[in-house]
């Protein structure tokens, strides 16, 4: 059996990562898979993209032509959406390799057109890294729940208008999609409900597999010394919180994080518990309450593993979120997480056992759980192997792997 998977990107973003990590997990299962993608950055031969220093600019080009309408239509806003309006000739290099089935993952900025799905002829799988699949445009809806209908008057356009872009989105997918042999899988739980109650995507199977993380990659290092590595404290508790555009994007919930910070240091931490950023270009942040390091934007695993060994505990205030990256990577780890009681965060983080969910979206209910794993040394401990002993037994990639791999065999068989 020959298998494709599809992303715009073979590394940037946490949906790149996911489809490689598995890409990587299929191989070594022994089965034929590659992946295609718009923007090479690896330069891995094995992956049919765009490498750097060859035709990179196609990226960047398809990227601002998919935002052109948007742009036109709506100059004084930027928000997370794609029209997923060009054509292109995925569907023709992916017949070229023989695949018996396709497998989508993150296929926005210019990548996939709409249309391009009924061109692909074979069993398509799909899995959601965001709600853009059966919303109107938009990556994350935030407190829309119009994608259950059938969009218009979207907020994220400030759009007064029932017959947007949105909805013209909304109904090219209706109409493109219908008639799929296209299996849905959501990495959480809360996304599988969220595509349940969806117009576009409730005639189709809908299946639940989490991302798959390499344990031998992600685990605890001895704390001093990769503190020490890094030029961190070793006499302080360490809070860490790291994502993509960590400070800039809303809704990774810095803002919050900052509420947050300032409650411990009112409740006597200042002196014994200090914050770490990654994730952010800037090189001094502000977060507040304590006193913050900043690592910059971490680009190589080994630093990303260095920095979660360093912490005590990471923090996801995110409003909105599928399976967080970070999270699973964290905990694999042996570090603790504190979170938000949202999206997929419970997936992953058992309250109480080896982390915290705090009511949505209360700085005060965060900054207890936060307190209770730093204040006992003992309790501590105990969660940072339970966080450990999560990840072997649920998110482990060879096992995620597999799971992918009978579904393929399902598919193709039916």
């Amino acid at each position: 059996m020959k298998v494709a998977l599809v992303n715009t990107s073979d590394s940037s973003g946490g949906a790149a990562r996911a489809a490689c990590r598995l890409l990587q997990g299929l191989r070594s299962n022994g089965l034929s898979a590659t992946m295609f993608v718009q923007e090479n950055l690896g330069g891995d031969v094995g992956i049919n993209g765009h490498a750097v220093g060859g035709k990179q600019g196609v990226h960047v080009a398809r990227f601002s032509l998919d935002k052109l309408p948007l742009r036109m239509l709506y100059p004084s806003i930027s928000p997370s959406f794609s029209l997923a309006w060009l054509p292109g000739n995925l569907p023709r290099r992916v017949k070229r390799f023989g695949t018996d089935v396709v497998h989508l993952h993150w296929v926005n900025s210019g990548f996939l057109s709409i249309d391009a799905l009924k061109s692909l002829h074979v069993p398509i799988v799909w899995t959601l890294h965001d709600m853009w699949a059966f919303s109107g445009g938009c990556l994350y809806t935030g407190d829309c729940e119009k994608y259950k209908e059938r969009c218009g008057k979207c907020p994220q356009l400030e759009s007064k208008s029932d017959r947007d872009i949105s909805r013209w989105v909304w109904t090219r997918k209706e109409k493109a999609w219908r008639d799929l042999p296209l299996t849905i899988v959501t990495p959480s739980y809360w996304l599988a409900e969220c595509a349940q109650k969806s117009p576009l995507l409730s005639r189709f199977r809908i299946e639940v597999i989490p991302n798959g993380l390499n344990l031998e990659v992600y685990k605890p290092q001895d704390k001093i010394t990769v503190r020490q590595h890094l030029g961190l404290p070793v006499d302080k508790k360490l809070i860490l919180f790291g994502a993509m555009q960590a400070t800039s994007d809303r809704r990774k919930g810095f803002y919050l994080l900052r509420e947050v910070l300032e409650i411990i240091r009112q409740n006597g931490w200042g002196d014994h518990c200090e914050a770490v950023v990654f994730g952010s270009s800037e090189e001094t942040i502000d977060a507040h309450g304590l006193k913050t390091h900043s690592l910059g934007v971490l680009n190589d695993e080994q630093s990303i593993v260095d920095a979660y060994s360093a912490a005590d505990v990471f923090v996801a205030p995110s409003v909105q979120e599928n399976l967080a990256n970070t999270v699973m990577e964290a905990l694999a780890c042996g570090t603790p997480c504190v979170a938000f009681d949202i999206g997929g965060m419970p997936d992953m983080i058992d309250n109480g056992s080896n982390g915290y969910l705090a009511t949505p979206f209360d700085a005060n209910s965060f900054a207890t759980g936060i307190i209770r794993l730093i204040e006992n040394d003992k309790f501590l401990k105990k969660a940072s192997a339970r966080a450990r002993d999560k990840v072997i037994n649920t998110f482990e990639l060879t096992m995620i792997a597999q799971k992918y791999q009978s579904l393929y065999e399902e598919v193709v068989n039916k």
